[in-house]
């Protein structure tokens, strides 16, 4: 029999377990298909009474779990390479994304390491947020059996440095678990302290793992827990592919304050796919200006030899493509202040406050050219940190474009100390790579922002660059025919300036892919009106796919249009649904556990 043909009559599954099994499975290709079906014929066999000799041994050995919270890829990097070493060591590993967790397995675990990252002020990245609040919440178990160790990734640029790794380590220590490791408290440029943590890490793991009975066997593992249902490519962060820039197009008004562009990148050759929801990891280059300048600050000639990552190239050829000029962060100031011996520089290092203050409107190479001083070619080097490359929303299906994948870039522009400064990837993109010249570009899977199937209703807010994703997932849907009907709420300064896609998403209405577009010009009237206020204004209707399975999802700023738009969720769901405060805050966050609630912020 044909899933979509089961219900709760020919099977003896309910309803809401038949719609349950039609998510997994749509998601799922013809081999973890034919996986799933001996996993399951081997369950039903060991229910009924069936001997399977391995499954016993399996579960009595000590496994390490490994947990990863991430929120652009690095943390779930981290944690495979953790897997991998452990592996090799003859240990029993599990991975897996913290979403998808089991907070209720918590109690029974015995070895853990988690590797989080940390997102915006300070706060979990998406994906853990339920572990989060149940960590910290009332369910939380005693945890006296568990011995872990918490890896943190982070940006120094933010202020709650690694936030979310410390409030884990400090938590499971409250609720009596053992730390077997220090947490250590990684920058950016994290690899080689990630590597070093993580040999230490095992070196105390190990030996107690295999004192309890661990193997080199592996429990068994949900095909999808860990990776994508998608293709693989042997690409990736630390090996990006050279794809082609094929389009740049302005797609706002000259007299916009905003300048966006729509972005299509070649991947013929390379193998990269894809899929909706999915980000595009684009290395770029520094502007000749922006190095020009640097070097001139330090009385510097770019030609000079330096060390960088185990390499010997030119100061020039570090500048350019190895080095960050743009984004600011705190310990360059510290690092620049010492090898220069600027007190000035010294006095605002000592002083959080006041250098975060300081850096605010400046780039990198601000901070070098206005505190200009003679240093040698390696210290300016080691003052600065390894270039990271920017994480753009895929804007496209495979299943339209086929071989490109489309960005939806906006351009950091702003005139700061008598000059115009660009943002690093987005000016190297819209102003500094012609059609027809190469990128360097990788793949990062996505797989807590999916479609569900295709017979499911899907709500969409995205305002500005946030459209992205949400015009992969209609190109998707469109192209595989879909019965589930969608919603998206866009919204912009103005209408005849900035309707980002406005004849795509027209045409899309027309056709009746999408169901609903609610738009919100925040300047165009005396009163601003932002996608929040659109949502309120619709909140019985909204209230209504919701309670008829449709999933929700968010993309763009995380620090305040996100948050608005979840208090306007909460709103409605008071007004429209009668539910108390805590019961709406609930209802969304088991929205969120059962992935009909996601978000892509930044």
């Amino acid at each position: 029999m044909l899933l979509k043909e089961l219900s709760s009559l020919a099977s003896p599954l309910s309803a809401e377990q038949v719609d349950k099994l039609k998510n997994l499975t749509f998601e799922l290709n013809a081999v973890q298909l034919a996986w799933v079906s001996g996993y399951l014929a081997a369950n039903a066999q060991f229910a009924a009474g069936g001997a399977i000799a391995a499954a016993p041994a399996a579960q009595e050995a000590a496994t390490l779990t490994v947990l990863y919270a991430s929120q652009t890829g690095n943390a779930k990097g981290v944690a495979s390479k953790i897997k991998a070493a452990a592996e090799s060591r003859g240990l029993a590993v599990q991975l897996q994304d913290i979403a998808s967790y089991k907070t209720n397995a918590l109690a029974k675990e015995k070895f853990l390491i988690i590797v989080a990252s940390t997102y915006g002020e300070g706060e979990p990245p998406e994906s853990a947020v339920s572990f989060y609040k149940f960590l910290f919440g009332k369910k939380a178990p005693k945890l006296p059996e568990l011995q872990f160790a918490v890896l943190g990734l982070g940006d120094t640029s933010y202020e709650f440095f690694c936030k979310t790794a410390t409030d884990f380590d400090s938590q499971l220590a409250a609720l009596g678990a053992k730390r077997l490791h220090e947490p250590a408290l990684l920058d950016v440029d994290y690899g080689d302290g990630a590597k070093n943590w993580q040999e230490a890490a095992l070196d105390v793991f190990a030996p107690l793992l295999k004192a309890s009975g661990a193997g080199s066997e592996k429990v068994i593992a949900w095909p999808g827990a860990t990776g994508t249902a998608g293709s693989h490519s042997q690409y990736d962060k630390q090996n990006p592919a050279t794809a082609e820039l094929s389009v740049n197009q302005k797609i706002t008004a000259r007299n916009s304050t905003k300048d966006v562009r729509h972005i299509e990148i070649s991947l013929e050759g390379t193998g990269l796919t894809y899929q909706p929801g999915d980000a595009l990891g684009v290395y770029f280059r520094n502007a000749p200006e922006l190095v020009a300048s640097v070097l001139a600050a330090t009385g510097l000639t770019g030609s000079e030899q330096v060390e960088l990552s185990g390499k010997t190239l030119t100061l020039q050829a570090a500048l350019t493509d190895e080095l960050e000029l743009t984004q600011a962060y705190p310990s360059l100031v510290t690092k620049y202040a010492e090898v220069s011996n600027n007190a000035e520089l010294q006095a605002l290092g000592a002083n959080k406050d006041a250098l975060r203050a300081y850096l605010a409107d400046k780039q990198s190479a601000d901070v070098i050219v206005q505190n200009p001083a003679n240093i040698s070619a390696q210290q300016l080097v080691d003052s600065l940190r390894k270039v990271q490359p920017r994480l753009y929303s895929i804007a496209s299906s495979q299943a339209e474009v086929g071989e490109e994948v489309h960005l939806t870039v906006g351009v950091v522009r702003y005139d700061a100390f008598g000059s115009t400064h660009l943002g690093g990837a987005s000016g190297f993109l819209a102003e500094r790579l012609a059609e027809g010249e190469a990128v360097k570009v990788f793949v990062e899977h996505n797989d807590n922002f999916r479609l569900p199937n295709h017979d499911t209703p899907v709500l969409m807010i995205g305002p500005g660059t946030g459209i992205a994703p949400f015009r992969a997932f209609l190109q998707e849907r469109d192209n595989a025919g879909a019965t589930g009907q969608n919603w998206l709420f866009f919204g912009n300064p103005h209408f005849t300036r900035d309707f980002l896609y406005q004849v795509e998403l027209q045409d899309y209405l027309k056709r009746g892919v999408l169901t609903h577009l609610d738009v919100a010009f925040s300047r165009d009237q005396a009163q601003k009106v932002y996608v929040q206020d659109k949502l309120t204004a619709k909140g019985a209707e909204v209230w209504s796919w919701l309670q008829q399975g449709a999933h929700l999802y968010i993309c763009g700023d995380g620090n305040r249009m996100a948050k608005d738009v979840h208090q306007a969720l909460l709103h409605i769901a008071q007004t429209h649904g009668g539910l108390s405060a805590e019961a709406a805050d609930e209802y969304f966050e088991e929205l969120r556990a059962n992935k009909r609630y996601q978000k892509d912020v930044y």
